[in-house]
C-alpha cells in the first residue's frame, strides 16, 4: 500500500513544490489541472497554436509516498524548500497494491458503439464476429471508446462514412477513429497528433487491425482537403484550430467536433461561424458532438 497526497498549488509554485517533494521522500509526483473537466479548464502543454506557458493557475500536485513515510515532516520540509510560508491545503488517499494488468483488463469489456461497430480489447473474444470489430489495447493513448466523446465521434463515423471517402482525424490519439473509418469503408485516412508517441501508438494499433493510415505529427504542414473531418480534442484548442480545421473540409464535406462540454458548445460554434456553420448533433453524459457541412462551391 502507498499514500497519495493531493496538494493545491498555483502556477508559480507547483513545479518547485513538485521538485521539493521528490527531494523529501516522494516516490513519484505529477501535476495536473485542478479545473480539468470544467469551464475553467486550461489548454495543456504543446497544444497546437499555443505558446509555451506556465502551469495551470489552479494546479494539483499529486505525490506518492510509502506508508511508513513521515508525511508531516516531508510536507513541511518540501513546502519550505519551495518557498511557501505553510503547507498548502491537501488531502490524503490510500492506494492499494494491486495487479495493475489484471485490474486494467477487468475494467475494459467489449464496447458496443452501434450494431455494426464494436471495440474489443485484445484479451477478449469479439461478441459479434460478423460486426466491425476494432481491436485495441486501452491505455496506450487517449481514445479507447469508453469516453463519451470518443463514442460520439464513432457513432458519427458510422453514419457518414461512405465507400472511398477521404477522412481526417485531427488529434488521433490511439488511432481509434481512423481505424474505424477504414473498416467502415473509407478510402484515404489521415491521422494527425501533436504527440509523436501517440502517432506511434496509432500506427501499431492500425497494424494490429490490418489497416493502413497516413499518420503525421501536427508540426508537419497538412495539405489538401477531406470529405470527412473529425477532431476529438479539448475545447480551447478546437477554437484556436477553427481556421485550420474548417479549411481542411472539402466542398460538400462534413465536420464533427467533440471534446466539448454542453456548456461550452456555444463558444465553439461561435469560433467556427466565420468558416462553417455548426450545430449540436448529439450529446452524451454532458458532452456534445458538433456537426457542420461545407456548402458545395457555387
Amino acid at each position: 500500500m502507498w499514500i497519495s497526497v493531493i496538494l493545491q498549488a498555483d502556477a508559480t509554485r507547483a513545479e518547485a513544490l513538485s521538485e521539493a517533494l521528490m527531494d523529501h521522500g516522494a516516490l513519484s509526483v505529477s501535476i495536473d489541472d485542478a479545473d480539468a473537466g470544467t469551464e475553467a479548464e486550461k489548454p495543456q502543454f504543446g497544444e497546437p497554436g499555443m505558446h509555451p506557458a506556465s502551469l495551470w493557475d489552479h494546479s494539483r500536485v499529486v505525490a506518492l509516498f510509502d506508508t511508513d513515510a513521515d508525511l508531516a515532516e516531508a510536507l513541511a520540509s518540501a513546502s519550505a524548500a519551495a518557498g511557501l510560508d505553510a503547507v498548502p491545503p491537501f488531502t490524503i488517499e490510500e492506494v492499494e497494491e494491486q495487479n495493475w494488468v489484471q485490474l486494467t483488463q477487468s475494467q475494459f469489456d467489449p464496447i458496443r458503439i452501434t450494431d455494426r461497430l464494436w471495440i474489443v480489447p485484445t484479451w477478449h473474444t469479439a461478441p459479434d464476429a460478423n460486426a466491425i470489430n476494432l481491436v485495441l489495447d486501452p491505455g496506450m493513448a487517449f481514445g479507447t471508446g469508453s469516453h463519451p466523446t470518443t463514442r460520439l465521434c464513432l457513432e458519427w463515423l458510422t453514419s457518414v462514412v461512405a465507400p472511398g471517402v477521404s477522412v481526417l482525424d485531427y488529434g488521433c490519439g490511439s488511432g481509434i477513429l481512423g481505424i474505424a473509418a477504414v473498416k467502415l469503408g473509407a478510402g484515404d485516412v489521415t491521422g494527425v497528433d501533436i504527440d509523436e508517441k501517440a502517432v506511434e501508438t496509432a500506427a501499431n494499433n492500425a497494424a494490429a487491425n490490418g489497416v493502413s493510415l497516413h499518420l503525421q505529427v501536427s508540426a508537419k504542414p497538412l495539405d489538401g482537403t477531406f470529405q470527412r473531418v473529425v477532431a476529438n480534442i479539448l475545447t480551447n484548442p478546437l477554437k484556436m484550430l477553427a481556421p485550420l480545421l474548417a479549411a481542411r473540409v472539402a466542398p460538400g464535406g462534413k465536420l464533427a467536433l467533440s471534446g466539448v462540454l454542453e456548456a461550452q458548445a456555444d463558444d465553439v460554434i461561435a469560433a467556427y461561424a466565420p468558416f462553417i456553420a455548426l450545430k449540436v448533433g448529439a450529446s452524451f453524459d454532458g458532452w456534445v458532438r458538433l456537426e457542420g457541412e461545407r456548402p458545395e462551391t457555387v
